[in-house]
């Protein structure tokens, strides 16, 4: 069988799961599910990667995601490594967590990201040990389950700052409580209907509406064409690098020659900036500010330990994510 298709651009939204090796576990208590989350939510801001909906279970794990930069690969290679490596540590054992890829299924946004939201959702009543269980209990059950997004969809007093659910909520109303009740009965209905969408799943790749489809396949999937994307996207990158240093030397007063001269948190600022927002991969970084890509990882690492130690710099960091997050680049 042919791999599945691993198409990536910016503002791409993916459907992802992971099973462990072997179908065994890859959590084997709330410690690791907590540590996974965490390493989610530092994986998340290193590569600027939006979540709408998750769900952890004994042997896998679904994400919902959206990718401003077009860089999931980079992503999932971050976060499944880091998470691999605490594991085999913490449990003292080797070798391989996952078992192969993951698996990514490209989303059309506005047709189905609310639907798969749900079906994440709904993964831990689509278990054998449900089979033969009345849609009472498995309602019950499921919302009482704490390892998915779902909580603060339904109760804002529940919710995980990683994840973005107003973009799903939009869908019901927006997120104000008609909007999340019409959620929790939307997903109610969905139990007792047998919610399914792999049937709709094209080339184990895709999902979405013809016309959709008929995008991926002649953007992506046009021979020739694609030979000169790699042109394209470096372009894109120069284009975001230039944006994002505009509006640091408008925030303070510096340009490039001054920022690196400086060597300090505004340097380090500029370096993460540059990957996160830019795009711009650690050697790219590490040959603007002259250094090798080790130096960048270890700079942007200092700024994260460093950040909440000088008010006035966390001020100006805040502002710039804030203007780089709507700024379109």
């Amino acid at each position: 069988m042919a791999r599945p298709l691993r198409i990536q651009y910016s503002g791409a939204v993916y459907h992802l799961t992971c099973r462990g090796n072997e179908r065994r576990d890859i959590f084997w208590g709330d410690d690791d599910r907590q540590i996974f989350l965490r390493i989610l939510s530092q994986s998340l801001n290193i590569y600027s990667v939006q979540l709408h909906a998750y769900v952890l279970m004994s042997n896998h794990f679904h994400l919902l995601v959206a990718t401003p930069l077009g860089n999931l690969s980079e992503f999932m290679r971050h976060f499944n490594i880091t998470y691999t490596s605490n594991f085999n540590r913490r449990h003292k054992r080797v070798g391989h967590l996952y078992q192969g890829r993951y698996k990514s299924i490209l989303v059309e946004k506005e047709a189905y990201l609310s639907v798969l939201s749900r079906y994440i959702h709904l993964n831990p009543i689509r278990v054998p040990a449900f089979e033969n269980d009345d849609n009472k209990r498995k309602a019950t059950f499921l919302l009482q389950f704490p390892w998915s997004s779902l909580p603060g969809y339904l109760d804002k007093n529940k919710r995980d700052r990683m994840v973005n659910y107003s973009l799903v909520l939009a869908d019901f109303g927006g997120d104000t409580p008609k909007g999340r009740a019409a959620y929790r009965r939307q997903l109610l209905a969905d139990i007792d209907e047998s919610l399914e969408v792999k049937n709709e799943v094209f080339s184990q790749s895709v999902i979405g509406g013809e016309a959709f489809l008929e995008w991926v396949k002649d953007t992506f999937l046009a021979g020739e064409e694609s030979k000169e994307r790699p042109a394209v996207g470096k372009i894109k990158r120069f284009r975001q690098k230039e944006v994002i240093l505009a509006l640091i030397a408008e925030e303070t007063g510096k340009d490039l020659a001054a920022i690196k001269a400086e060597k300090g948190n505004l340097r380090r600022l500029a370096m993460d900036l540059l990957f996160r927002y830019g795009g711009l991969r650690g050697p790219e970084v590490g040959a603007l500010f002259e250094v090798g890509y080790s130096a960048v990882s270890q700079e942007r690492k200092r700024l994260r330990e460093n950040r909440g130690e000088d008010r006035e710099f966390g001020k100006l960091v805040r502002r710039l994510e804030n203007r780089l997050s709507t700024v379109k680049i």
